[in-house]
């Protein structure tokens, strides 16, 4: 088990950021860790990093303890915090050779280089950092966090100021970095988890809400949403006969979005009241649920 957590509480004076959390992390996995603003995520995250200590709970990092064992805990991981630190005097190459001496890694020269191409940076390994666009100091920040070929990964909003192309990229990067290693991410955005999160936790209060396979999150909430296009004109009012249905939304032309919080499809109930009023149905799709639904659900 590369992460494992065990009931971590942590209070900044009369107030409690986590608690009793625990969770497991399996090894080559890529788990999105996902809360509100002020939910706890940073704090989780500071925590297995050794940059703050816990009140109560034990954790450990690939076997190692958080409190007792913090050095070599550092040694397996690769932090990328929310306000990503840079020296922005310092060039793009000699700052990672900086990093890399940090941590005496052998023919840091070819790990730089190496870094630098992973990361896209090659037309600015020359320049200073602070010279930089936002989304290139980003790429600085996954390049000092992965030169160290470190067994877990952890990234706090790795993917904030990038363009689309940008976004692309990087979370095609940290996809093939999952093959290796241990990814835990927290994000606000819901398409990158769908894209490359075998698995989700979701905190809100300081406390653990969900803990699944993302494909599992999203079959296992109740509501389902339908959408349905009749060959004619229709009112609202048609859809009362059908129970279940407890929102209803007019999209364009004559397609409706229905809403039920019912376990079973509804669609051949659609479809039967669509023949009892002699209408043709043109399309009828029963949407998945979009892990953005299942964070509202759970978090609201």
């Amino acid at each position: 088990m590369s992460i494992l957590v065990n009931n971590i509480s942590k209070i900044y004076g009369t107030q409690r950021a986590l608690s009793n959390v625990s969770f497991e992390v399996g090894s080559n996995e890529i788990v999105g860790f996902l809360g509100p603003n002020g939910a706890g995520k940073s704090t989780m995250m500071k925590i297995l990093t050794c940059y703050i200590p816990p009140n109560d709970g034990r954790a450990k990092i690939c076997g190692f303890d958080i409190a007792t064992e913090s050095m070599e805990v550092r040694r397996q991981i690769g932090y990328l915090p929310e306000h990503n630190p840079l020296y922005l005097d310092m060039y793009v190459k000699e700052f990672l050779e900086f990093v890399g001496g940090i941590h005496k890694i052998k023919n840091s020269k070819s790990r730089v280089s190496e870094m630098i191409e992973v990361t896209g940076l090659q037309l600015e390994r020359n320049k200073k950092i602070g010279a930089l666009s936002k989304g290139y100091r980003q790429r600085v920040g996954l390049a000092q966090a992965m030169i160290h070929d470190p067994k877990v990964l952890i990234m706090d909003e790795p993917t904030t100021g990038l363009d689309p192309n940008q976004l692309d990229e990087i979370r095609g990067l940290i996809k093939s970095l999952g093959k290796h290693k241990t990814v835990m991410l927290s994000t606000h955005i819901m398409q990158e988890v769908e894209a490359i999160c075998d698995k989700v936790i979701i905190i809100n209060k300081g406390e653990i809400v969900a803990n699944d396979e993302t494909k599992n999150l999203q079959k296992n909430q109740t509501k389902q949403i339908i959408t349905v296009e009749f060959d004619k004109e229709i009112n609202k009012e048609l859809f009362e006969a059908v129970r279940e249905i407890e929102g209803i939304k007019r999209l364009q032309g004559n397609s409706w979005q229905l809403v039920s919080s019912s376990s079973t499809d509804i669609r051949k109930e659609i479809f039967n009241l669509a023949v009892a009023n002699n209408l043709g149905v043109l399309t009828l799709n029963r949407e998945e649920q979009k892990m953005e639904d299942v964070f509202k659900e759970l978090t609201k």
